[in-house]
């Protein structure tokens, strides 16, 4: 009977562990997530991702960058090739293989542990063996699935935000990178005009036909528009540099040519009356959080299930005691946890004390988010409502004074220092309306974010 008894145990744990295995095994083959990013990216922003993972396929990608760099890189371009070629994102790819990683092991049983004493006195032996599995894993094994699933759900909408993010980076970027083009280009006129203007003031001075005073004010300036010069000179290295950064480029491809000039302003900004209910639907930071918080709902009632017993183990086992001859007695051995000093209270606390936290931290997200695409939505028609009024009133009156102040030089009414002078102002007022212009298409991009995830790079920072 005892053999019977044995034979049974025997048969039903190899059925589980062979059942369990073939079942964890076929996880892998369900694919590591990247699908669902993909979906999510391409819904969201219209383009594409790739994650090449063979030489074959790398060079494949390679030809596509080396295509959309060989033609001055617009905006477009520029985020076709950094969600191509980024290494960071590349990385973050690799986070949906370690949380797949995860969900499997959770689907799978614990190794069965195997324990034996031997001991010997003048030919009398003592002899244990038992095989023993852990039986409790059985009841905790679909619980503990369920939360790797829904963490490796939540990893996928990590990466897809990560995605989005850096689409957004490389907008501002690019941005950047071409206004600081246009206006080292406008920066390098005002410098050839305040030099010129302070030559002729040093001729004249000479000359003795021009006061001290005014020379002094005419070298002020140009050694002022030499200040911005270097200013923007600057500035165009450290924003270059920014999106070559971005588009992770090396050698020769950092060797790529710029649009020449920002995108027009629209003739009408966007209006988005529904923009808040809108974000509230599709922001994935609000996913994350939900799915966060329902998982750490799911962890505490887990955690509450194993408080007293997290270790039952179960299996056959058979004794010698006596001479070598004597036959093995068979039985069964059970060891489970005897919750004597750790009642799992502290377990229980602390896993009920992080769903709060949860739950609080959720509730602030939601605020800040309402918060941050009401505000980007203002400053976002602010830069639009501050750039036209540059387009269609400053620079067009300065060049209405521009030209009637040429009509006077050549009555020879006003000088040509008032003529340089002039030239000067004009041009930095069409500076000013590239920077103007950089700053609403700079919102235009957060807006964008706002809509469909935090613009801040992490929670610590939207709070």
């Amino acid at each position: 009977m005892h053999n019977a008894m044995n034979n049974r145990y025997i048969r039903v744990a190899l059925c589980l562990l062979i059942s369990f295995f073939l079942n964890a095994c076929s996880d892998f083959s369900q694919g590591n997530g990247f699908d669902s990013v993909k979906a999510t990216v391409k819904q969201q922003t219209g383009r594409d991702i790739e994650w090449p993972k063979t030489a074959a396929a790398e060079d494949d990608l390679g030809k596509r960058i080396d295509i959309l760099m060989s033609k001055p890189l617009d905006i477009d371009a520029a985020v076709e090739v950094a969600l191509l070629n980024n290494k960071r994102l590349r990385a973050s790819f690799y986070d949906l293989g370690i949380s797949q990683a995860d969900l499997v092991q959770a689907g799978r049983l614990p190794n069965p542990r195997f324990a034996m004493l031997y001991a010997r006195n003048s030919g009398d032996y003592k002899i244990e063996q038992a095989l023993t599995f852990n039986i409790f894993s059985l009841l905790t094994m679909p619980k503990a699935k369920a939360i790797e699933q829904q963490r490796f759900e939540l990893t996928q909408k990590e990466v897809a935000q990560d995605v989005l993010r850096l689409a957004r980076e490389v907008r501002i970027a690019w941005v950047q990178a071409v206004s600081a083009n246009e206006s080292l280009r406008y920066m390098t006129q005002v410098k050839v005009a305040a030099e010129a203007s302070a030559e002729l003031a040093n001729r004249m001075t000479i000359a003795g036909n021009w006061s001290q005073l005014d020379r002094a004010r005419e070298q002020g300036f140009y050694a002022e528009a030499m200040l911005e010069y270097s200013h923007a000179k600057n500035a165009q290295t450290i924003s270059r540099e920014q999106l070559v950064r971005l588009l992770s480029l090396s050698g020769d491809q950092r060797d790529f040519v710029l649009a020449e000039r920002l995108p027009d302003l629209p003739q009408q900004p966007d209006a988005l009356p529904d923009a808040e209910k809108e974000a509230m639907q599709q922001r994935l930071d609000l996913q994350i959080v939900r799915m966060e918080t329902d998982r750490l709902a799911k962890a505490l009632g887990l955690t509450r299930t194993t408080r007293f017993i997290n270790v039952l183990e179960l299996g056959p086992a058979r004794v010698l005691e006596g001479g070598r001859s004597e036959p093995y007695k068979n039985g069964v051995e059970i060891a489970f946890e005897l919750p004597l000093f750790d009642w799992g209270e502290a377990r229980v606390a602390k896993a009920e004390a992080r769903y709060m936290q949860a739950l609080n931290s959720a509730a602030q997200q939601v605020v800040n988010a309402q918060s941050e695409v009401r505000q980007s939505y203002a400053i976002y028609r602010t830069h639009y409502d501050i750039t036209k009024h540059y387009r269609d009133e400053i620079v067009p009156l300065k060049k209405t004074i521009s030209a009637e102040n040429q009509l006077r030089y050549n009555g020879m009414l006003v000088s040509v220092f008032d003529l340089l002078a002039d030239a000067r102002t004009q041009i930095s007022s069409v500076n000013q309306y590239i920077q103007s212009l950089r700053d609403f298409w700079i919102a235009q991009s957060d807006l964008q974010m706002s809509l469909i995830g935090s613009i801040a790079s992490n929670e610590k920072e939207a709070q």
